[in-house]
C-alpha cells in the first residue's frame, strides 16, 4: 500500500509543481457565466413546480434495464425522444459520458477505422479506448485533412465529431462532412451535447437545423446542459438500438435512471414546446458580441454558440484574469491545461437565456478593460 500511496503523492505533487492541479470548489457567484444551463431550465420555477407535484411508487429503479429497471415510463419517453429528435429509435443512457463510451466502445471491429476530430470530448476519446477499431485523429474541422485520412483508412470507416465543440464553441461543418462521408462510404457519429435544446426550431440539435440528420448514423443528445436535467439518448435506427442493448457495456451493466428523472425529462420536453428561451438566448449572444471591443474580440475563438472562449495562454495568467472578473461578481472559471491544449488556456464564458441586459453589459465592460 505504501508504494501505491507514494505513486499517488508523486503525481499530485507534479500537478502542483506545474500549476495545473484540479480542485473542487463550492464558491458560486451571483451572476452565472460558467454553467451549461443555457436556457435556465435547471432553476426554472415552472419546471420545478411541476416536478414537485409528481408522485412515484418507488425511489430507485432497483436494477439495470435488462433486469428490473425497465418500465413503460422509460420506453414511452424513448418513443417521445425518437419523435422529438426525428429518428427511428432512441435509447436512454444515464449520462452523456455513459452514452459516448457505450456507443463508441462497441462500434467497430479489428480492421475498421474511426476518424475523430482532434478536439473531440474526453468521453468520446475514452470510448475510443474501448473500441477494437483503429483510431486516427484529424485536424479540428479541417475537411482536407479528413478527406486525406479517409482515403488512407482501412475497413469500415466511422467519423466521430461534435456538432458544437465544448471548449471552443464553434460548429462542425456538418453538411460538408456528410458529403465526404457519402463519397468515402463512411458512417458519422455526432455528439450533440452542446446543441441539444438550443439549435433547431424546438431544440432538436444542429443536425436537424442543418437538414442532415437522416444522413447521420447516430446522434448523442445529452440532458445535463440546456435541458437542465440528467441523462442522454442515442438516436438512430431500430437496428442500432437493438445492437446497443446487447453490446453497449455502459447500458447493460448499470442501474437504470429512477422514475423521478424520467418525469423530469418529460416536463422539459413540454417546456420546449412553448418556451421563448431559445430566441432569448440567441438575442443575448448577439448583444454580447456587439458590445465587445474590437481589441478584445480578436482574442476570442470565433463562435455563434453560447460558448465564448477568450484565449489567454498559460495557467497562471489565465487564473489571474478569471480572478479579476470574479471580483466583479461574475461567475467565470479558468479552463487550464490539461483540460485544453498547452498554450490555449482560456476563460470560457457560457451565456444564458436568463442573463439580463445589465449582466451582459457588466461582463462586456469588464472584459474590455482587461489587459491580455
Amino acid at each position: 500500500m505504501e508504494q501505491l500511496t507514494n505513486l499517488l503523492q508523486e503525481k499530485i505533487h507534479k500537478r502542483i509543481t506545474n500549476n495545473y492541479l484540479r480542485e473542487l470548489s463550492n464558491e458560486q457567484l451571483p451572476i452565472d457565466f460558467c454553467s451549461n444551463d443555457y436556457l435556465g431550465f435547471a432553476k426554472n420555477t415552472s419546471i420545478l413546480s411541476k416536478l414537485s407535484k409528481i408522485s412515484t411508487s418507488q425511489l430507485g429503479s432497483t436494477g439495470s434495464r435488462l433486469i428490473s429497471g425497465n418500465s413503460k415510463l422509460i420506453t414511452n419517453l424513448e418513443e417521445r425522444m425518437a419523435d422529438f429528435f426525428q429518428a427511428e429509435n432512441a435509447l436512454l443512457f444515464n449520462s452523456g459520458y455513459d452514452a459516448n463510451i457505450g456507443l463508441i466502445g462497441c462500434i467497430g471491429e479489428e480492421g475498421d477505422t474511426i476518424l475523430y476530430d482532434y478536439l473531440s470530448h474526453a468521453s468520446m476519446r475514452d470510448g475510443l479506448k474501448l473500441s477494437r477499431a483503429n483510431t486516427i485523429s484529424f485536424q479540428h474541422n479541417e475537411l482536407h485533412d479528413l478527406a486525406l485520412k479517409l482515403q488512407q483508412a482501412k475497413g469500415r470507416k466511422i467519423i466521430l465529431i461534435e456538432s458544437i465543440y465544448s471548449m471552443d464553441g464553434d460548429e462542425a461543418p456538418l453538411q460538408e462532412i456528410v458529403a465526404l462521408a457519402e463519397q468515402y462510404q463512411a458512417a458519422i457519429i455526432v455528439d450533440e451535447a452542446h446543441s441539444t435544446g438550443i439549435y433547431g426550431e424546438k431544440g432538436e440539435g444542429l443536425a436537424i437545423e442543418k437538414g442532415v440528420a437522416s444522413s447521420i448514423f447516430a446522434r448523442v443528445h445529452t440532458f445535463g446542459k440546456a435541458f437542465g436535467a440528467h441523462g442522454a439518448v442515442v438516436v438512430g435506427s431500430k437496428l442500432l438500438k437493438k445492437y446497443l442493448v446487447n453490446y453497449a457495456r455502459s447500458f447493460v451493466f448499470t442501474t437504470a435512471l429512477p422514475a423521478h428523472s424520467i418525469h423530469h425529462l418529460n416536463i422539459v420536453l413540454d417546456e420546449l414546446e412553448k418556451t421563448n428561451a431559445i430566441h432569448q438566448l440567441k438575442t443575448n449572444i448577439d448583444n454580447f458580441k456587439t458590445q465587445l471591443s474590437d481589441t478584445i474580440k480578436q482574442k476570442f475563438i470565433p463562435s455563434n454558440s453560447p460558448i465564448q472562449s477568450l484565449v489567454i495562454g498559460g495557467n497562471e495568467a489565465t487564473k489571474k484574469m478569471a480572478l479579476q472578473l470574479r471580483k466583479k461578481g461574475l461567475d467565470i472559471r479558468p479552463i487550464l491545461y490539461p483540460s485544453v491544449p498547452l498554450g490555449k488556456e482560456r476563460i470560457r464564458i457560457c451565456l444564458h437565456a436568463t442573463n439580463s441586459e445589465d449582466e451582459i453589459k457588466l461582463l462586456c465592460e469588464s472584459l474590455n478593460a482587461l489587459t491580455c
